[in-house]
C-alpha cells in the first residue's frame, strides 16, 4: 500500500475508533515505527492528535450528524449485544434512568423482561417499547424536542431530573474519549451531566467504533466510578479502567 493511501486509511481507522499504536499495527499489518510515522506525520497536517500510546481525532474537528435512522442501522447487530449485557445489570423493581440513543433504546426493547422498574427518559425513540413494563411505569422528562435525535433536553428536563434520585443510569454518546462523553451539542453534554449526579449507578453503552472518536466537541466528564459496556477488548479499554471504569463485554 503506497505511503498516501495508507495514511489515508490510517486517519479513516483513528476516526473509526481503532486508536492504539498495538491495534493499528496489527489492523495494517505494519512496525511500530511505521506507525508512529504516519501518526506523526497525520498529527503535523492537524488531522488527528497525538496521545501516549497511540492518537485520537483532533478536538474540533465535527462529522456530520447522522440521522436517527442511520444510527438504528448502524452497528445493529452489536447494539443488540450491548443492550443483553445491561439487561443483566438491572434488577426487578430497579428505578432506571435512559439516556437518548439507539443504543439505549435497544435496552429498553428488552426491559420488559424484568418486573416493577420505574423507567425515567429523555429518549422519545424508545418510548414504544416502554407501554407494557409489567409492574412498571415511565415517567418521560419535559423539555425541547431534538427531532434529529429524538431526545429531549433543557431547562424543564433538568428541573424534572432534580426532583429524582434513581438506581441505575445507561448512558449513550457519541464518542469516548479519555476527555469523556463526546457529543454533538452543549445541551445534550449538560443534561448527561445532570444524569450522571442523580444516579447511584452510572453505565456508559458504547460500541467499538465509539471508544477514542471525537466527532464533535461538546463533553461530559466521567464521575468517579462507572461501568463501560462494550464489544472492544483491545488496548483501548486499559486506558478507561485507568480513569475509573469498570469493563463488561457482552457475550459472544
Amino acid at each position: 500500500m503506497k505511503v498516501a493511501k495508507r495514511r489515508q486509511a490510517m486517519l479513516d481507522a483513528v476516526l473509526s475508533g481503532i486508536t492504539s499504536i498495538e491495534a493499528l499495527c496489527q489492523h495494517f499489518t505494519i512496525s511500530e515505527a511505521t506507525a508512529r510515522r504516519d501518526l506523526g506525520a497525520l498529527s503535523d497536517q492537524g488531522l488527528l492528535v497525538r496521545t501516549y500510546g497511540g492518537a485520537a481525532a483532533h478536538i474540533g474537528h465535527r462529522e456530520p450528524e447522522l440521522t436517527l435512522e442511520q444510527r438504528r442501522t448502524r452497528q445493529g447487530d452489536v447494539k443488540a449485544r450491548l443492550a443483553d449485557c445491561a439487561l443483566g445489570c438491572v434488577e426487578d423493581n430497579d428505578t432506571v434512568l435512559l439516556d437518548g440513543g439507539t443504543t439505549t433504546a435497544a435496552l429498553a426493547a428488552r426491559l420488559n423482561e424484568r418486573r416493577g422498574l420505574h423507567v425515567v427518559t429523555n429518549n422519545m425513540a424508545a418510548l414504544p417499547c416502554l407501554t407494557q413494563l409489567p409492574e412498571g411505569h415511565t415517567t418521560v422528562l419535559g423539555g425541547d424536542l431534538r427531532a434529529s435525535s429524538m431526545t429531549v433536553y433543557g431547562p424543564l428536563a433538568h428541573a424534572a431530573l432534580a426532583r429524582l434520585t434513581v438506581d441505575r443510569l445507561f448512558l449513550s454518546a457519541d464518542g469516548v474519549t479519555e476527555l469523556g462523553l463526546c457529543e454533538a451539542s452543549p445541551e445534550q453534554a449538560w443534561l448527561k451531566e445532570a444524569m450522571i449526579a442523580r444516579a447511584a449507578e452510572v453505565y456508559i453503552m458504547a460500541d467499538a467504533t465509539k471508544l477514542g472518536r471525537a466527532s464533535q466537541q461538546h463533553w461530559t466528564a466521567f464521575p468517579p466510578h462507572w461501568t463501560l459496556i462494550t464489544d472492544a477488548t483491545d488496548a483501548r479499554i486499559d486506558r478507561f479502567k485507568a480513569l475509573g471504569a469498570t469493563v463488561l463485554h457482552p457475550t459472544a
